[in-house]
């Protein structure tokens, strides 16, 4: 596998770190520090994480001791073979250190990286780029979840505050682009090439690459819109178990759910709280925060079903990943009609396939082969990337993951049918 070259890498670290930071620019010290349920984290908690992993895999395969192992209890995620750690669901109570500190910590930690970096020869070059790249790629997720958790903070508070303005330009463009009329597109299926093929940085779970049967298909060149959940919802969807997976069923019973999360329907009018505020969508926008029970409810009802992630990839093959709506195209932080037919950006597409290895596949020795491969379990794939995804960091192959239940991602789906 080849990776960037030293100065490339360079400057994608500045970039990257520099990124991060300015996601956080409009968040107060207090909006920081919230954690406004167990799946979320704090602002501040990402930014001190995201450091940790460098000082921890990165500069400790260069020798280079942390400063302060005490860091590595508040920081560490889920990495076991690191050691212990402060409980997922009580980050929200770390008021110590301050914002102040953890921002002095970033500092230290990206001077450190560069140091060794600047310093490296090839060999060792050689050793640390892999380790750079995935905390590259680590860090951007953590720049999407960034904004999901606060967006999800920001909707508990009752005045509905606003993340960032859409500029005025911005308003205008949505207001003359309205999507089209979707429509399907078929595939014949048969004997097709699945997963990453090398050569460029992948994670693990994206390979090994390998062959995949497939029957005859069509999928719907845009997700789930709007419109349509209106319709679902006007329908009686949310009130049909016919169209609910038992699971999901008990789950929107139990959760007394009947809209999508950050979403209200009243007198045919559909309003979503979005990062820019409360906002109308059109009906030709992608519906979002879909849990993959819900999806799977409203494909059915449409007639369809949600696509394997194989025939997912396959559509998408001729697609170039850069194209879609992502956190910063046009400064628009929520999924709109102007997104047009790309498969990738705009929302996170649910698929039917459940999160599993791949034939062959092996995760990485060490704390680091802990990323994705013991999370197989219990969770359903997505697909495409989000307009909260950093530009740049979607592949075709690129494999998302959570479990059925969860709404507060950017998540929606396409419709597959049958070709008989």
């Amino acid at each position: 596998m080849s990776f960037l070259s030293t100065q490339a890498l360079r400057a994608e670290f500045i970039a990257t770190r520099a990124r991060t930071v300015a996601l956080a620019a409009p968040l107060s010290a207090e909006d920081q520090l919230v954690q406004s349920m167990p799946e979320c984290s704090p602002t501040k908690w990402h930014r001190a994480h995201t450091s940790w992993f460098f000082e921890t895999f990165f500069l400790g395969a260069a020798g280079r001791p942390p400063r302060d192992p005490q860091r590595s209890f508040l920081w560490n995620s889920y990495y076991e073979a690191v050691g212990g750690r402060h409980p997922r669901s009580q980050r929200g109570l770390l008021s110590r250190p301050s914002l102040a500190e953890v921002a002095d910590y970033r500092r230290e930690i990206d001077a450190r990286v560069l140091e060794v970096l600047d310093g490296a020869d090839d060999a060792l070059t050689a050793r640390l780029a892999p380790i750079l790249s995935i905390g590259l790629a680590h860090e951007q997720q953590h720049q999407e979840l960034i904004l999901t958790d606060i967006l999800h903070a920001l909707s508990c508070h009752p005045f509905a505050p606003v993340y960032t303005r859409l500029p005025d330009e911005t308003l205008d463009i949505l207001a003359e682009n309205p999507g089209g009329p979707p429509r399907f597109t078929t595939h014949d299926g048969g004997l097709v090439d699945i997963g990453h093929g090398g050569g460029a940085f992948a994670f693990d779970n994206e390979g090994p690459r390998h062959k995949v049967w497939l029957e005859p298909f069509a999928i719907n060149d845009r997700p789930i819109t709007v419109g349509e959940m209106k319709a679902f919802i006007a329908d009686g969807g949310y009130r049909t178990p016919s169209l609910w997976l038992s699971s999901g069923w008990d789950f929107v019973q139990s959760q007394q759910i009947n809209t999508p999360l950050h979403a209200t329907m009243a007198d045919g009018t559909y309003r979503v709280f979005t990062l820019h505020g409360q906002m109308n969508p059109p009906d030709e926008a992608p519906a979002s925060h879909l849990s993959h029970y819900e999806a799977d409810a409203v494909a059915r009802w449409l007639g369809g079903r949600l696509p394997t992630e194989f025939e997912w990839e396959h559509a998408a093959a001729s697609a170039p990943p850069d194209q879609g709506h992502f956190a910063e195209d046009r400064g628009c932080l929520t999924p709109t009609a102007t997104g047009g037919t790309s498969p990738f950006g705009g929302v996170w597409q649910w698929t039917s396939s459940a999160y599993a290895p791949y034939p062959r596949f092996a995760p990485g020795l060490g704390a680091i082969g802990e990323y994705n491969g013991k999370f197989m379990a219990n969770q359903y794939v997505l697909r495409g990337g989000s307009c909260l995804t950093p530009p740049g960091h979607i592949r075709l192959s690129y494999r998302n993951f959570w479990p059925s239940a969860t709404r507060f991602q950017m998540t929606g789906a396409r419709v597959v049918k049958d070709r008989l």
